[in-house]
């Protein structure tokens, strides 16, 4: 992993030449507004059962529309036709936190089919961005890996700042993000945990699916076991985070932080008319 001095030195670089390079803001949005699903969950809690069967956090919705995408709830009791024309409909899909089986849920089920989905449509040349954020981390780790590889750690109401790998401005996700927001990312507990499940580094080099599927680009650790807060697929447009930017502390700064995640998020889904075929 990349020590604090050598992200320094490389952020030095980048603020010294950002205007020249365009990695001091978000590329020009289009004019086009992804349409983004986002996966549903069942209502477990009694007090929540009276309001419906399924539901989202309404903080994903709002976020997502901030940044100018349009949001569909994916319901979990659709049939695999349904799910079909549906995943045709949208530009891509979101995995959010929450607390399901990853194995035996209409959460993991209704996730491995639109997975499968992406796998093939990518085989096809058509792209479907797959994000997974805290329990969609955890789901998308599942599915790719085909084992349950998650620790315990001591990770729950944790802020912490993210330990970047050597590759952070190579990647898809962290390349055009301003460099003094990398900075605070590095230096500054900006990003909060919520989880008690966690990919650690080591159970993730073991498996050579993982290897072969994702690119880490920010780990973390509870003070003895070092785990995985950021990841991207290779090839595939699909993201996992296990560590939120959103809403932590009430300096400035975050408020640009959590905007901009927003706005990336949403790039990663919007799409462009290229030789007749979604791409992005």
């Amino acid at each position: 992993m990349a020590s604090l001095g050598l992200l320094l030195r490389v952020l030095g670089l980048v603020l010294c030449g950002a205007a020249s390079l365009g990695l001091s803001a978000p590329t020009a949005p289009t004019s086009k507004e992804p349409i983004i699903g986002i996966l549903m969950q069942t209502c477990h809690n009694e007090n929540m059962k009276i309001l419906g069967k399924y539901y989202i956090a309404a903080s994903y919705v709002k976020y997502l529309e901030s940044a100018g995408a349009r949001v569909v709830p994916v319901r979990l009791d659709l049939k695999d036709e349904e799910y079909e024309k549906l995943f045709k409909s949208i530009n891509g899909i979101l995995f959010p936190g929450g607390s399901v089986d990853l194995m035996n849920s209409g959460y993991a089920h209704v996730a491995k089919i639109f997975y499968k989905l992406a796998i093939q449509g990518f085989g096809n040349g058509d792209y479907f961005p797959t994000w997974g954020t805290c329990l969609g981390f955890e789901e998308l780790t599942y599915l790719v890996s085909g084992e349950s590889l998650l620790t315990l750690t001591d990770t729950v109401g944790i802020k912490m700042p993210l330990n970047f790998t050597r590759g952070p401005l190579q990647s898809r996700m962290f390349q055009n993000f301003p460099a003094d927001l990398l900075l605070s990312l590095a230096i500054e507990p900006l990003t909060a945990n919520f989880h008690k499940w966690s990919l650690s580094v080591k159970n993730f080099t073991m498996n050579e699916k993982l290897k072969a599927f994702f690119n880490i680009l920010t780990t973390n650790t509870d003070g003895s076991i070092e785990f995985i807060s950021t990841m991207e697929a290779i090839l595939q447009l699909k993201y996992v985070l296990q560590t939120t930017a959103k809403s932590v502390t009430d300096i400035q700064e975050n408020t640009f932080l959590s905007k901009y995640i927003d706005e990336v998020t949403v790039r990663v889904f919007r799409p462009q008319i290229a030789g007749g075929k979604w791409s992005i």
